[in-house]
């Protein structure tokens, strides 16, 4: 019976290792410590945000994608951990409203804040033992923002760790991530900007709970004063949706191991 035993006790704890936790959040302390000193030097902040998408998409939207790429990112490249997401970001004016800000929920800071709050992150971060901070925004509005907090950080940091604001993350689901859309038969009229096709798939492939699929054929939510904008979620899909994710995750890791010299 034990040598019966022994193989199946071997299977689970390599199973066990080859999924690693990667969320610091769920490590503790003596266990972040020890997966740092063992090589885990880069960490991943994934920005999101707090903000309406139509009457289909749950509010936290960003937040659940940026995750969820976050960790397929940090196990593609290996050594990395991904931070908790930063939900709090700049959705407009709140007095009065603009933006986002018009729609119950969408929840907004200002871009000195929210700078600030991302360089501050970063020094907690490099004070536990990260040498690379990558910053990945799901979000169009505040990614000069990204990029002016790590300038900040690289300035006082003089080389001696590395922030980086990967825009690419961002740029791939504006642009690559389109044209496989447009090759697969999508129209532009589906796709649009903001809670259209393209949005809505991808949501359907990261956080399907947070759709609700039921609103997908119904008109209202394909009308501009209902948050959705120069779209038509109606014929979303998660096979749709994941073109996108494999377009960004490869992307961002490529722009990643470039930005730091393939070090990973």
């Amino acid at each position: 019976m034990k040598k019966l035993i022994a193989p199946a006790i071997f299977v689970l704890l390599a199973t066990a290792s080859a999924h690693a936790e990667v969320f610091l959040e769920n490590l503790t302390w003596t266990e972040l410590r020890d997966q740092i000193a063992n090589g885990a030097t880069t960490v991943i902040v994934p920005v999101g945000g707090t903000e309406q998408s139509g009457p289909h998409i749950a509010l936290g939207k960003h937040n659940a994608r940026v995750k969820f790429i976050s960790e397929k990112i940090a196990t593609t490249l290996g050594n990395t951990l991904v931070a908790p997401v930063i939900a709090y970001v700049p959705e407009g004016t709140i007095d009065p409203p603009t933006a986002h800000m018009k729609f119950p929920g969408t929840l907004s800071i200002s871009d000195s804040v929210f700078i600030q709050m991302l360089e501050q992150t970063g020094k907690s971060l490099r004070h536990a033992g990260f040498k690379n901070i990558i910053i990945l925004g799901d979000h169009g509005s505040y990614q000069n923002d990204l990029s002016q907090a790590a300038d900040q950080l690289n300035k006082e940091w003089a080389g001696k760790s590395k922030a980086l604001a990967v825009r690419e993350y961002y740029q791939i689901a504006q642009n690559a991530y389109i044209d496989s859309l447009l090759a697969a038969g999508i129209t532009d009229n589906e796709i649009g900007t903001h809670a259209g096709l393209a949005d809505t798939s991808l949501e359907l492939a990261t956080a399907p709970d947070m759709v609700r699929k039921d609103q997908l054929s119904n008109p209202a939510s394909a009308l501009p004063e209902n948050g959705v904008y120069g779209g038509n979620p109606k014929r979303s899909s998660a096979e749709l949706g994941q073109k996108g994710i494999d377009l960004i995750v490869a992307g961002t890791v490529s722009a990643i191991k470039s930005s730091m010299g393939n070090t990973k």
